[in-house]
């Protein structure tokens, strides 16, 4: 594993050279999804601090083994919501997750605001879009943007840090650039928009595309496979 994550980086920070970023603006997230907490362990060995998951379950199993390992105690990792959230699970999330990248809707927007209302805390989120308007995801689309955010930021307790897509899967991966941009062009205009939020990161780009997400503005890339192997789905 040790190999492809210093692969990983590297190819990272030769996307920002070629951008003109540097290359600590940008977040590598673990898609550490179906993998056995030994992985992370082993990902965490190797520099990678923020893991993505996508069900609340392995969350909590993993969140609670994060707090028992003395490795982790001085520098725990953090896990991030990458998957589609259901409305009944989302009262397990407060003070387990840092950014819930899959916010699809507003009535889930809604319970985020509820239940992180019990809690007392905020909860950071993205919007996820359908940018290449896939039937297969769900998101919301461009033009819908300005008034979600706008309902969105009444709530005192959920905060819109961003946006996130998942592409088309393509086995060429300039054929998502036309994604990524009208991303970050969305991103751009909301910052106009909404001064007042901190609208800032661009969650976009996985292990086949993260290099060209990287030169169009993405502040976090979610790389699985590459680092951890293929996923067996039982």
């Amino acid at each position: 594993m040790q190999k492809e994550v210093e692969l990983v980086r590297e190819k990272i920070r030769l996307a920002c050279d070629r951008a003109g970023r540097d290359s600590e603006t940008v977040l590598l997230l673990g898609v550490s999804k179906t993998k056995p907490y030994s992985a992370l362990q082993e990902a965490y060995s190797y520099g990678i601090h923020d893991f993505g998951e996508n069900k609340v379950q392995e969350i909590r199993q993993k969140y609670e083994m994060m707090l028992e390992d003395s490795l982790m105690k001085d520098c725990p990792p953090r896990f991030h919501m990458i998957g589609t959230l259901q409305k009944n699970k989302v009262k397990y999330l407060p003070g387990k997750v840092v950014l819930i990248h899959s916010v699809d809707s507003l009535p889930l927007s809604l319970e985020i605001e509820k239940e992180y209302a019990k809690k007392e805390t905020t909860a950071k989120i993205l919007l996820e879009v359908n940018v290449a308007k896939e039937e297969s995801k769900s998101g919301f689309s461009l033009e819908e943007l300005e008034a979600v955010v706008t309902e969105l930021a009444k709530l005192p307790h959920v905060l819109v840090c961003g946006l996130m897509t998942v592409a088309p899967f393509t086995e060429d991966a300039e054929e998502n650039r036309p994604v990524f941009r009208a991303l970050r062009e969305a991103l751009l205009s909301l910052q106009k928009k909404f001064p007042a939020l901190p609208l800032t990161e661009l969650s976009m780009g996985m292990s086949g595309d993260y290099e060209v997400a990287v030169e169009e503005g993405a502040t976090i890339v979610r790389v699985g496979s590459f680092i951890f192997g293929e996923r067996v789905y039982l």
